[in-house]
């Protein structure tokens, strides 16, 4: 068990690297939001279950699985919440970007200001 928790304890280490080049790499607020919220949740859960395999017992248990769920929980409403503060402070879009599909949404204006 020791091996599996060590390599799953690396290899959430090794996801939470990704997000942080990401975060440095990616061109605008958005694809660095994606990148940092997938990467580093999966991290974070690979982390706290490497763990409980490395420290097994009932109490390690339970409080690394309330940190899992609500690392789960958490994550989605966070990110959302500050790709959307990104976008109504206006925070460019990268010029690859085709589509906005928020520019003219039912109830805001361009960029995502009330009317």
């Amino acid at each position: 068990m020791t091996a599996i928790g060590t390599v799953l304890a690396l290899l959430g280490t090794g996801l939470m690297v990704v997000a942080a080049v990401g975060l440095l790499r990616l061109p605008d607020a958005y694809n660095k939001v994606n990148a940092v919220a997938k990467a580093a949740v999966s991290g974070v859960m690979c982390v706290l279950l490497g763990t409980l395999l490395l420290l097994p017992g009932l109490d390690t248990a339970a409080v690394l699985l309330v940190g899992v769920a609500l690392q789960v929980l958490t994550s989605p409403f966070g990110t959302y919440a500050i790709g959307r503060a990104s976008y109504r402070s206006g925070a460019p879009l990268t010029e690859a970007t085709h589509r906005d599909d928020l520019a003219a949404g039912p109830r805001d204006g361009p960029r995502g200001t009330a009317p």
